[in-house]
């Protein structure tokens, strides 16, 4: 089942129960100083079309809508502080929390979730690298996000490797055809590309993060039938990883445009959408 809060989750998290959730990911806004801004497209086949496509086919592209949010904080760590103190406190004994951010903010962010788990809870830094957009002319282009995982637990948690997908080997004639068609187990380096801007599985939500990445999280991190919680859900592609594989999520966000499209996204699916909680006097 997928529940969806829409509302600030600083008024949702505090009136949860202590220890319920098995996995929590968030995606929180990257400070990048600007609005984040997306357009919604549609692609058919004109033979006066403004592209060439698949098999040199004319395209026309038309754009359905836009989706945006600001990205601008004063004090971005007064911002996310409590947040992850809620995260803390909601995690079961053997819980795992995963906070994606970029450049700008992660170190400090380590140091805050250092503070709050202990640094023994930090297990891994995860980076996320992908190759597609513009080019830096005078500085090496930014092409990765970083993933940090933290568990309650120091020594327990779930980490269920036999479920990871695996990837080719970069030389496989250096491992024998065996090992070569098995394929191997990711590292802390995952590369996967974005979400294509013309693909199914695209929503039009800026920053939607791709279903890849957040499968094998949800797959290696958590049983079926776990509690698992997004409360920066965006685009609900948290969500929609945790249900495809037998998992109950809890997705919150304040933004009424990814409220929209969670709907749409999940109108399919057991998706119940309730108010927001009273914050805690």
């Amino acid at each position: 089942m997928i529940e969806l809060f829409a509302g600030d989750n600083m008024d949702v998290l505090p009136g949860l129960a202590v220890g319920r959730f098995d996995l929590i990911y968030i995606d929180p806004p990257f400070n990048t100083g600007k609005a984040q801004r997306r357009a919604s497209i549609t692609t058919r086949r004109d033979p006066a079309g403004d592209r060439i496509g698949f098999l040199g086919e004319r395209y026309r592209t038309t754009q359905t809508g836009s989706h945006q949010y600001a990205d601008t904080f004063n004090d971005y760590l007064a911002f996310l502080t409590p947040r992850l103190r809620e995260a803390h406190r909601l995690l079961a004994p053997t819980g795992s929390l995963f906070v994606h951010l970029d450049y700008r903010e992660v170190h400090y962010v380590k140091v805050r979730l250092d503070e709050i788990f202990g640094r023994d809870c930090f297990q891994n830094e995860i980076i996320w690298a992908y190759d597609y957009g513009a080019r830096a002319t005078r500085k090496w282009p930014t092409k990765h996000d970083t993933i940090l995982w933290y568990t309650k637990d120091p020594t327990e948690y779930t980490f269920r490797l036999d479920e990871v997908d695996r990837i080719p080997y970069m030389a496989p004639e250096l491992v024998g055809p065996e090992k070569a068609a098995r394929g191997k187990t990711p590292t802390d380096t995952w590369w996967h590309t974005i979400v294509s801007p013309t693909g199914k599985e695209k929503t039009g939500y800026p920053t939607q993060k791709p279903l890849g990445i957040l499968e094998r999280i949800v797959k290696v991190h958590s049983a079926p039938g776990a509690q698992l919680c997004d409360f920066f859900a965006g685009s609900g592609s948290f969500g929609d990883a945790a249900d495809r594989h037998g998992r109950d999520v809890l997705l919150i966000d304040s933004n009424p445009e990814a409220i929209d499209v969670m709907r749409r996204r999940f109108a399919a699916r057991d998706l119940r959408v309730a108010p927001p909680l009273a914050r805690p006097a």
